[in-house]
């Protein structure tokens, strides 16, 4: 069911939750950059039959939600610390929809970031599973303090409004070959991220923001000097990972006695829309992990 909700900033967003009798509890579905709530209509249709509820959103400046920029194809944010003013709101709506609990968080690639600042936060959720979570992007060693110090520079120069150096307006799969894409092994299902991406400009989101990167690079430094958050936790990351750091999963995994890491061998950055093999060992690990939490 879509709702409208407005985050204390202002920003109109779009959610959406499904629930079912007797659900065993509801899991917050946390997107990753340019995802609308449409991309995961078959993930919430595997949660849901298992018996979970669900309830998902589009962050600001992507899917329906606002846009912060006169540039609709602009991924941006002011902080990413405003991210939580959307989280707030979800937990809102479902305690407002009296979603079941327990409740438990599912997140993928940038909503991986802003899980963790959540959970930091006290999110009140049972555990956590985190898919490819963006606790730090995969770059060159040459280019790693390229995000800490290039957009402050663009910022004092008025320009930190311009896409970051090497991405375009031009949404990723909709300009992308199957054969060159670091998201999926799977043929089949690249065809409807492709086909998703075409049908609504509202959903062919293009790159970010040198200033999203300098603030995606100044939150995932903060994030890995906190105390991790005492819950069960476990991640996911494909063996062909070529969008996020594996170091830096690595590096907060370290850390951590209450979390877990799986590795999916052969499978790139969307777990979730990978191979039907591939994705049925995503989701049989991962309920097998909930089901032992949900009490």
């Amino acid at each position: 069911m879509p709702i409208w909700r407005q985050a204390e900033d202002g920003v109109r967003l779009r959610l959406a939750y499904w629930t079912k009798r007797d659900a065993i509890g509801t899991i917050f579905l946390f997107p990753g950059r340019t995802e609308p709530i449409e991309k995961y209509g078959r993930v919430v249709q595997d949660l849901t039959d298992r018996g979970y509820a669900v309830i998902t959103i589009d962050w600001r400046g992507q899917g329906f939600s606002d846009r912060l920029t006169d540039d609709n194809s602009l991924g941006h944010v002011n902080s990413f610390r405003d991210y939580q003013l959307d989280v707030a709101e979800m937990v809102s709506a479902a305690q407002g929809a009296d979603l079941p609990e327990p409740w438990f968080l599912l997140s993928h690639s940038m909503g991986g970031i802003i899980a963790l600042r959540a959970l930091v936060e006290k999110l009140p959720v049972k555990s956590a599973v985190f898919s490819a979570p963006m606790w730090g992007l995969r770059l060159p060693l040459v280019l790693r303090l390229m995000p800490f110090v290039v957009p402050p520079l663009y910022r004092l120069l008025g320009r930190h409004f311009s896409y970051a150096p090497g991405a375009r307006p031009a949404n990723y799969v909709a300009s992308t070959e199957f054969e060159e894409n670091l998201l999926t092994t799977d043929a089949p299902t690249y065809g409807r991220l492709v086909q998703n991406a075409s049908t609504e400009p509202a959903f062919a989101l293009g790159g970010p923001s040198i200033h999203w990167v300098g603030q995606a690079a100044v939150e995932g430094f903060r994030l890995a000097r906190l105390a991790r958050p005492d819950l069960p936790v476990l991640t996911f990351l494909g063996s062909r990972e070529g969008v996020v750091s594996l170091g830096a999963i690595r590096r907060i995994h370290a850390k951590w006695p209450s979390a877990n890491l799986h590795i999916v061998p052969d499978a790139k950055h969307e777990l979730m829309m990978e191979t039907p093999e591939r994705r049925r060992q995503f989701f049989d690990v991962m309920f097998e992990f909930l089901a032992s939490d949900k009490t």
